[in-house]
């Protein structure tokens, strides 16, 4: 029988990996984007989110058997705290009483391995305690210093932690509710194309995040890993961040870090 899969950022990248990978194998897919999805919303702020959450949950027939968020934004700017982490946790706080009422319901977000870099402590504070006026203060401080990118990582890191908390707490562990990170590396897409094709900037990158494994990623990869995380075979594994990054963070870590 065909799974009800919501995917946000259905339209590009990872999102449209996933969701022609879903499709294939028979799944039901929900899309929910800016635009052209099933859904069409802005999960940029809590209205937004609030009414994408009711309009995939009603696309559903009120039983939403798997979520996998891809959508984000990497332009430095506090829709990377709005969008990111609160357009993440938001809507799928909001989806738990529909996946609940699901057989075998999953959840993923999609990270990054910049989650593991520096990151503005009182950004990811605040987006723990689900203060998201006083993220936004501490967002727009960053901008104002010329941090604004310090925000993709701030975003990402809280995101992965609020999944590992998330994924024992009750009403998710308990309602068999697994809730897993998938954190690629970096990825080629159209948009980034133009930077991979500048020997420099690409010996730049190649410097700040060595891929020994292949090398770059494909969306369709980072979306493999997704598919098995959302699916009916994966019954014990959660509260995990799965690096899908070609060794990086291993590089950049050391293995004693685990």
């Amino acid at each position: 029988m065909p799974r009800n899969v919501v995917v946000t950022g259905s339209g590009s990248g990872i999102g449209a990996a996933l969701t022609a990978a879903l499709r294939a194998r028979g799944d039901r897919v929900i899309g929910v984007d800016l635009r052209g999805g099933e859904v069409d919303a802005d999960l940029s702020t809590p209205e937004g989110r609030a009414t994408a959450a009711a309009a995939a949950q009603e696309e559903a027939g009120g039983v939403v058997d798997a979520v996998v968020t891809c959508a984000g934004t990497s332009v430095p700017g506090t829709a990377m705290v709005t969008v990111n982490y609160f357009g993440t946790t938001g809507f799928l706080t909001a989806l738990r009483p529909a996946l609940a009422a699901a057989d075998r319901p999953r959840v993923v977000a999609v990270g990054s391995i910049s989650g593991t870099q520096p990151v503005d402590a009182d950004v990811v504070a605040a987006c723990l305690a689900d203060d998201e006026a006083t993220a936004l203060t501490y967002a727009e401080r960053a901008v104002t210093e010329g941090r604004a990118r310090q925000l993709y990582p701030s975003s990402k890191a809280a995101l992965a932690q609020w999944a590992r908390r998330t994924a024992v707490a009750e009403g998710w562990a308990s309602a068999g509710i697994p809730v897993n990170v998938v954190a690629p590396g970096i990825v080629l897409t159209p948009m980034s194309a133009a930077l991979f094709d500048d020997p420099e900037m690409k010996k730049v990158m190649d410097a700040a995040l060595p891929m020994p494994l292949n090398g770059y990623l494909r969306p369709e990869d980072v979306a493999a890993a997704a598919l098995f995380l959302a699916s009916d075979e994966n019954s014990h594994i959660t509260g995990q961040v799965v690096y899908v990054d070609g060794g990086a963070e291993v590089t950049l870590r050391g293995p004693g870090h685990f």
